[in-house]
């Protein structure tokens, strides 16, 4: 174990750089083209000024949830602004070959229960995906007020009448007496912040905005058709690299996966789900019970049977069989710890076992290798990405943590060599905790002309992560400052809308004109959470990536990205019975 923590410690520091989160760049320049929307055709219309109930602003989960929850409230009059097309927000422009969910299809699809649909498989593609998003809008005729193609642009509460002001890109001069902000944490693409970045004179885009008109294929799966006489690059072995991988393998001429950290890739083990046994399983409140399960096998706690029984639970199952041995005099947190370090070397042994097991060239296997505790990046989940590279014709170019120094005009620059490609492909993901409004793309202004990249100049500031002080009548359904749970953001997006739609219905039906949390009650909730973070410097041990702030300091903006101190079941048991309660002591009504 000592010479695994030498390992690790050894291989995270070839990866700290002193820029932080500030090596990554958005999309610009050259790649200004692909930001159009090559799905749907943007219609011209007239500008609107309408006044509405509420507005949704983002039409992915959250707005599709939100609104689907205040419908069920019998609250009419809920409009959804968003930028894409169609509803689906990550899941209408990430159409890469191979997207996928990796969490199951039972757990993070949200409303099953109520749209009647039966998935098509444990882990579900993008386009059954998207298909749902539109399945949920016509569920609950969120598509008779919405607004696609539109950016907010301004936000703002009039004091006087106690409403919302909402401008957008169209002219648009929206009125609201609510409004819940719902951009969802994936709706920023960035790029890796290299060198000569615009010299490159081939082909390049970033992965949620694929060419298939260069490539051949199609977002449902048709084999890219056009890449057969072409050397391509692929820049990032995250979630999406690991997706993309296995497809471009099979059709480019060359494939040059470039890498600085090699994902944990375990086994995804998918499969079809038996309609027959979904029936008899699914009795009423079967997908709460389900997400409820899957939340407490995860973080290793006691559910009963494991409904879902993959590489999100079972790890946690080990740890508690583990625990089980101790005596309880022995059950010191410093003996716990060390029984779940144990556990995640054993199972970070297996995942780097399983890649010398498949894949065929040793020095390429070795490369591939993830040296670090499993949590320390989010875990991959893949059947086919590892053998890949048992074709000739795919290259892992591994940069030994550096990633890729710089570009020409033809090619990438690494490991003291260019390597000349007709295309790149940026697999490099998304902007997390950046700031909110920047994000956005808008601000906030809320009572006293506050605004919201103001009042969050030092790092989030909310009350339960879904209202701020000074912003009546306003919520921010996102994962931070409340559950936190990443691995299942359908569980955190049903607790946020069902907490809106309760609030919405309350404010209405006593006549209130607006609500917010009170001061006292922000302050408490901000002091908490920084309080639970007080070992957040332990994650410093890992490899740099999102979860740790790209390996510097957490200062208080980051650490305020997390989540209610007790995890989220104690979070989701919390909510849950703070809006039985039905008290809102916390809350100013006026």
């Amino acid at each position: 174990m000592d010479a695994l923590r030498h390992k690790y410690r050894a291989e995270r520091d070839k990866r700290l750089r002193p820029d932080g989160r500030r090596q990554y760049v958005r999309l610009g320049n050259q790649f200004d083209k692909a930001l159009g929307d090559p799905y749907t055709p943007v219609i011209a219309r007239p500008p609107r000024t309408e006044h509405t109930t509420v507005i949704c602003i983002g039409g992915g989960f959250a707005g599709l949830v939100t609104g689907a929850h205040l419908k069920e409230a019998g609250i009419g009059g809920v409009r959804i602004v968003e930028q894409g097309g169609d509803f689906g927000g990550t899941w209408y422009w990430n159409r890469y070959p191979g997207a996928q969910a990796d969490t199951h299809a039972l757990v993070y699809l949200p409303l099953l229960e109520e749209t009647g649909y039966v998935p098509i498989e444990k882990y579900p593609h993008g386009p059954e995906i998207l298909e749902h998003c539109r399945r949920i809008g016509k569920h609950y005729d969120l598509y008779d007020d919405a607004l696609f193609h539109t950016a907010v642009t301004k936000v703002t509460w009039d004091e006087a009448d106690s409403l919302w002001t909402v401008s957008t890109d169209r002219g648009d001069r929206l009125t609201a007496r609510f409004v819940v902000m719902g951009i969802g944490p994936l709706n920023v693409a960035k790029l890796p912040g290299i060198p000569g970045i615009d010299r490159f004179r081939g082909h390049s885009f970033h992965a949620s905005r694929w060419d298939y008109g260069y490539t051949g294929g199609s977002p449902t799966g048709d084999r890219m058709d056009r890449l057969a006489d072409k050397r391509v690059a692929i820049v990032g072995t995250g979630a999406t690299g690991v997706q993309c991988v296995p497809h471009l393998a099979e059709a480019c001429g060359e494939l040059y996966v470039f890498q600085r950290t090699p994902s944990s890739v375990d086994v995804r083990g998918n499969g079809p789900i038996d309609p027959d046994w979904f029936h008899r399983m699914a009795e009423p409140g079967w997908q709460q019970r389900w997400m409820e399960n899957f939340a407490v096998n995860y973080f290793g706690g006691d559910g009963g049977e494991d409904l879902v029984m993959d590489g999100w639970t079972l790890p946690g199952k080990r740890v508690r069989a583990a625990m089980s041995l101790l005596s309880p005099a022995e059950r010191t947190p410093e003996a716990l710890a060390a029984v779940r370090e144990r556990v995640d070397f054993e199972k970070m042994a297996e995942i780097r076992d399983r890649v010398e097991a498949v894949v065929e060239d040793r020095e390429t296997a070795e490369q591939l290798k993830a040296w670090y505790s499993r949590m320390c990046k989010r875990p991959c989940f893949h059947d086919d990405y590892l053998a890949s590279f048992n074709r000739p014709t795919t290259h892992l170019v591994d940069t030994e943590g550096k990633g890729v120094e710089g570009l020409t005009e033809t090619g990438l620059l690494a490991g003291g060599r260019e390597w000349e490609v007709d295309c790149v492909v940026y697999a490099s993901g998304f902007e997390v905790g950046t700031s909110y409004t920047s994000r956005a793309g808008y601000e906030v202004t809320g009572r006293g002309g506050t605004t919201l990249s103001e009042h969050w100049a030092d790092g989030m500031r909310t009350f339960q992560g879904l209202q701020v002080h000074r912003f009546p009548n306003a919520f921010v359904v996102q994962p931070f400052q409340g559950a936190n749970f990443l691995n299942n953001i359908g569980h955190d997006v049903t607790e946020s809308a069902k907490t809106v739609a309760t609030l919405v219905r309350h404010t209405l039906d006593r006549g209130h004109r607006a609500v917010e949390p009170s001061h006292s009650a922000e302050q408490a909730w901000h002091d908490m959470l920084l309080a639970g973070t007080e070992n957040f410097r332990v994650s410093l041990e890992c490899t740099p990536g999102l979860y740790n702030n790209e390996g510097m300091p957490a200062d208080n903006s980051h650490r305020l990205n997390s989540g209610y101190p007790g995890g989220p079941m104690a979070y989701y048991s919390y909510i849950q019975g703070w809006r039985a309660a039905g008290t809102f002591d916390e809350l100013e009504f006026r």
